[in-house]
């Protein structure tokens, strides 16, 4: 049983942060915030918006007529851009948008077979609304205009709801069962405090695990990208969404050893202490000294 529990727990911390902590859309959201600021984040965001522009202005071939003399303003202007207010009020309402409409497709089994997309105008609406606030010249002019954008294909929704469903129920699951597995060892143990350092070190086993699986996990998924100029971006979302489970993993690696420790310490120093007070306990109280004779007595 305590076996059971120490393998557990790791899992447990992994299904609960990805059931609870990326599915709720404002912690998604406070998390990416700060990262509207991280430069190679930044640096991938005007590259995107830059060739977003020149494919709608008709210039997606690298060597295209007017791409050399307009593509280096366009790529100074989208790295400006992503310098000023109007640009994080874009960011902050994409990530919503994004977030919504993907938990809203995993969420709903209604929607099978359909892909994710996503509306720009309340970001475009927003950004709008930013830009003449900040007093731009022509931002009024700026079209708001309705379209569906997608962010993912029907078949990765399909597989990704699969999998949401069963990190929904592990994450309820998993603690439980391994909570009532340790307190159930810990209560049949022949020597509880042994088992209480046994589940101690097992703990801090699975939380060293679950670091290790972080890092492996960064380094498959960026090995993964095509891009390797946009990996230092990825690896910056990767880290932000992963800080939580970090701070957990370590958590348990703490806890563990301190949990090991103090069994080993009281186990260590409590026969002792228990074989003093027996041995004063056999020994009975003092006798009083026997009194002087006296001459009158002698």
């Amino acid at each position: 049983m305590l076996l059971l529990a120490c393998l557990l727990v790791p899992f447990g911390a992994l299904a609960s942060w990805a059931a609870h902590g990326l599915t709720d859309t404002g912690r998604y959201v406070r998390t990416m915030a700060p990262l509207a600021a991280d430069p190679d984040v930044r640096r991938a965001v005007a590259d995107a918006v830059a060739d977003g522009v020149m494919r709608e202005a008709g210039h997606e071939a690298d060597t295209g007529p007017l791409r050399g003399a307009v593509g280096p303003f366009v790529h100074d202007a989208a790295r400006s851009f992503t310098r000023t207010e109007a640009y994080r009020t874009a960011w902050d309402a994409a990530n919503r948008a994004v977030h919504d409409a993907v938990l809203r497709a995993l969420r709903d089994d209604g929607t099978r077979g359909a892909p994710v997309t996503v509306d720009p105008a309340p970001v475009i609406a927003r950004v709008k609304q930013q830009l003449s606030d900040d007093h731009v010249p022509f931002a009024h002019r700026i079209p708001v205009t309705h379209t569906r954008i997608p962010v993912l294909p029907a078949e990765d929704v399909d597989r990704l709801r699969k999998g949401y469903h069963v990190l929904d129920t592990a994450a309820f699951w998993l603690p439980l069962a391994a909570a009532v597995l340790a307190v159930a060892g810990i209560f049949v143990a022949v020597c509880r405090r042994r088992a209480v350092t046994v589940l101690g070190l097992g703990t801090a086993l699975g939380g060293a695990l679950l670091v290790l699986a972080v890092a492996i996990g960064r380094r498959l998924t960026l090995a993964d990208l095509p891009d390797a100029l946009h990996r230092p971006a990825a690896g910056a979302v990767y880290d932000a969404l992963t800080a939580t489970l970090r701070t957990v993993s370590w958590l348990l690696c703490l806890l563990g050893l301190a949990v090991a420790a103090g069994a080993w310490v009281t186990g260590r120093y409590r026969p002792r202490l228990a074989a003093r007070r027996s041995a004063r306990a056999s020994a009975g109280p003092i006798a009083d000294p026997l009194p002087k004779p006296t001459r009158a007595r002698a």
